[in-house]
């Protein structure tokens, strides 16, 4: 490399480098696992911690503690607002209404529930 094409280097670089031009790290998550788990907490905190704990290892206000819960569970709760055939609650209440626009959110609840 001839020394021009060293002073250009330089050159190009003192330019990035007194703009403040450089790239920006890419923080979208790389799996889409990741994506899933993202949007089942994000429903999860505005759409339940209402009556659960926004820690859903702990027990809410009104209803019990959900980490771990099945699909098979939450689809009977959040749709029917029932259990599933042989299922023991965990509180005898059974305050919960259904939430049937939550339809397409029970496998994003799923991940977020059994993966923390």
């Amino acid at each position: 490399m001839n020394k021009l094409s060293q002073a250009l280097l330089l050159f190009i670089s003192l330019i990035f480098d007194l703009t403040g031009c450089e790239s920006k790290p890419d923080l979208r998550p790389k799996n889409p696992l990741d994506l899933t788990f993202e949007r089942g907490r994000t429903v999860y905190q505005t759409q339940c911690t209402a009556c659960h704990n926004s820690e859903p290892h702990k027990p809410g206000s009104i209803g019990p503690d959900v980490f771990g819960s099945s699909r098979e569970l939450l689809e009977a709760r959040i749709l029917r607002a029932e259990y599933p055939a042989g299922y023991k609650p965990k509180r005898e209440t059974h305050q919960m209404a259904a939430f049937p626009h939550l339809r397409i959110e029970i496998d994003s609840l799923a991940t977020y529930l059994n993966k923390k």
